[in-house]
């Protein structure tokens, strides 16, 4: 089961309460992930904590703890009684995050994907065709 929320900033959140990954490292890993993809511009304003946990029905602590951890990256910046703010700060994901973001996705591809009752040589297989076509693309 899944909760999106569209934000009047056109950005949208979503949870996949499946995936196992804690809903406030889904909450950072989007917004680092709307930085990077341009989605989520130096200024824009994010939901309020308690408009956020609302529209995804989770508890405010978990809002609060990813916008720390957020904040203490320097990613996000709020600012008492006007909200929280994205920063001027570049992302930078490092080696270590890179490999747990892909470990991550990985997982929850496997996951998904045995429940559909695919197996891991059928990605495989799948995958290597992929890489071939873009190969011949390039």
């Amino acid at each position: 089961m899944g909760t999106t929320v569209k934000s009047e900033r056109r950005f949208d959140f979503k949870l996949d309460l499946q995936s196992g990954v804690p809903v406030y490292r889904q909450i950072i890993d989007q917004v680092l992930g709307g930085i990077s993809a341009g989605t989520l511009k130096a200024g824009d304003q994010l939901p309020t904590v308690r408009q956020l946990a609302v529209d995804l029905s989770i508890n405010p602590n978990t809002v609060v703890r990813a916008y720390r951890e957020l904040e203490i990256r320097e990613v996000l910046a709020t600012q008492q009684g006007t909200g929280t703010f994205v920063t001027e700060r570049k992302v930078q994901a490092n080696e270590l995050e890179r490999r747990r973001r892909i470990a991550q996705l990985a997982g929850e591809l496997l996951a998904r994907a045995g429940a559909e009752g695919i197996a891991l040589g059928e990605l495989i297989e799948y995958f290597t065709e992929l890489q071939k076509e873009q190969g011949k693309r390039n």
